[in-house]
């Protein structure tokens, strides 16, 4: 058996017309569907970027014990298990966070890997006095700066050296892939993890896919929306949305190359195809850009998931109703090769799925480490956010401290304690660190950030685009018990209740 997982980053649901008959036209997602069976309700589970990774690699949730990190020596990744089974794995990607500090252990899982270079703010390019007041006039001031280790500046050096189509990473991304395919096509037993930054921002895509979106405006480049509230202008707003759409295009050409040479080579017959995302992203919806300092809305929280198998044929362009979620990659993939799922495991996999729309689960947990505890049982939805965000019981417990781009500081480290072992760290005691506003991630990704702190529940049924939260006191208990016996479930740590101001099982 062969199996290829395309995971691009930030790929918005509403975008995409097989979860929108209204979204521009994307016409490799919509033969995707046709080919493959579409989950109706899928969901994160651990934000943003490397949290949702880690949930794909072990099965598990993330966000309540554990803000950005990488795989801890006690996590057994996907990949472990393939080896038993005498499964190949290669990596092919453009993510650069995967080898920053916070995201070091995860592309050394696979038996081999290619990293692209050059997207956001991969130190690739080095330019010690780059031409500024050349520079400056072409980009908008949000996202534009000549301050030393900024992401705005390394972009705009690496964006010199992005200037043809077969420059953009996202493309070399998929040559690399194609030539694995060429390569190795032929070969059972490999699994394939191909992944693109794009459509992820900033919202670069070549020309020819830019045309087919434009607007009134007439500035500098506008193709990063700042995270959280922007007041922008109307003509700015259609610029960054005119973007996004313009790199899913790019997106969605690039997967059409993929089901081109499936077509070809006739890989539907031996190989497993998955395509989903980490998260999704708010495009100016309430009033918000971007996916951490707001709530967790739909936007970002329901997310799309294709699954294509040869076994199940006959579910080629079938819609499946049951609540899955990003845990629940993992023990599928392990399925596809036989393999159990990584230990600990917490998802499902989603192989039977395809032949029976079975339910999988009652409701889903998802977040960011600090912030809102939500639940979702596939209709309604309630965020749980502590009473006061900033009144501490916040701990992380690893063996690894770092932060997405830096380790812990000695501030943070002078006070840790040695935690007793959870089920899931198999007997490995943890260090428990607070995390304060000293932190780095405090204000980047956690309490520090957030622009909302009222717990909410929506009926998604009645209200899809949750712009009315209810006050139903029974919903909201039936969800608040879900979510306590599935933090009880999760191990949560004990002060993570008192923290959301629930009674502790």
């Amino acid at each position: 058996m062969k199996c290829v997982f395309v995971l691009f980053d930030t790929l918005n649901r509403r975008s995409l017309r097989p979860y929108n008959p209204d979204a521009p036209a994307m016409p490799n997602f919509e033969r995707l569907a046709a080919r493959s069976t579409t989950f109706d309700n899928h969901y994160v589970g651990s934000l943003p970027c490397i949290p949702a990774r880690r949930e794909l690699h072990t099965g598990r949730y993330n966000f309540m014990h554990r803000s950005w990190g990488p795989l801890e020596p006690f996590d057994e990744s996907l990949t472990q298990n393939l080896v038993a089974q005498n499964v190949y794995s290669h990596m092919v990607t453009d993510h650069c966070h995967y080898f920053m500090d916070g995201g070091a252990t995860y592309h050394t899982r696979y038996d081999s890997y290619e990293f692209i270079r050059g997207q956001e703010k991969d130190p690739w390019k080095a330019e010690v006095a780059p031409a500024w007041d050349a520079l400056r006039p072409k980009y908008h001031p949000t996202q534009f700066s000549d301050q030393p280790r900024n992401k705005f500046r390394q972009h705009i050096i690496n964006r010199q050296s992005i200037q043809d189509e077969a420059d953009y990473p996202s493309v070399r991304c998929f040559d690399a892939a194609i030539d694995f395919l060429e390569k190795n096509g032929n070969a059972d037993n490999w699994l394939l993890h191909l992944e693109t930054f794009d459509p992820h921002e900033p919202f670069q895509a070549p020309e020819r896919f830019r045309r087919s979106f434009p607007t009134p405006y007439d500035g500098p480049i506008l193709d990063w929306p700042p995270q959280g509230k922007f007041d922008a202008l109307p003509e700015e707003v259609a610029e960054l949305r005119a973007n996004y759409h313009a790199n899913l295009a790019l997106c969605d050409d690039l997967l059409g190359r993929l089901l081109d040479h499936f077509d070809a080579h006739d890989l539907w017959q031996d190989t497993a195809l998955i395509v989903t995302t980490d998260h999704g992203f708010l495009l100016g919806e309430h009033d918000y850009w971007a996916k951490n300092a707001m709530p967790v809305f739909n936007e970002v929280a329901h997310i799309p998931l294709f699954i294509w198998h040869p076994d199940h044929a006959g579910a080629a362009g079938a819609r499946r109703q049951a609540l899955t979620q990003t845990i629940d990659l993992a023990p599928t993939i392990a399925d596809v090769f036989g393999a159990p799922p990584p230990q600990f495991a917490q998802g499902f996999s989603l192989l039977p799925v395809l032949g029976d729309d079975r339910a999988v689960r009652e409701a889903a947990l998802f977040g960011l480490f600090g912030c809102a505890v939500n639940i979702t049982d596939g209709r309604y939805t309630y965020f749980r956010y502590p009473p006061d965000v900033h009144g501490g019981d916040l701990f992380q417990y690893t063996l690894m401290p770092t932060h997405i781009a830096a380790r812990f500081s000695k501030e943070e480290l002078r006070d840790l304690e040695l935690a007793g072992p959870f089920a899931f760290t198999d007997g490995v005691r943890t260090l428990r660190i607070a995390s304060t506003p000293k932190s780095p991630f405090y204000n980047r990704m956690g309490p520090g950030q957030l622009t909302e702190t009222k717990s909410m529940q929506f009926d998604v049924e009645r209200d899809p685009l949750q712009l009315a939260p209810e006050d139903d006191p029974a919903q909201i208990e039936r969800l608040t018990a879900l979510m306590l016996d599935m933090m009880q479930a999760s191990e949560a740590p004990p002060e993570l209740y008192a923290r959301l101001g629930l009674k502790a099982p």
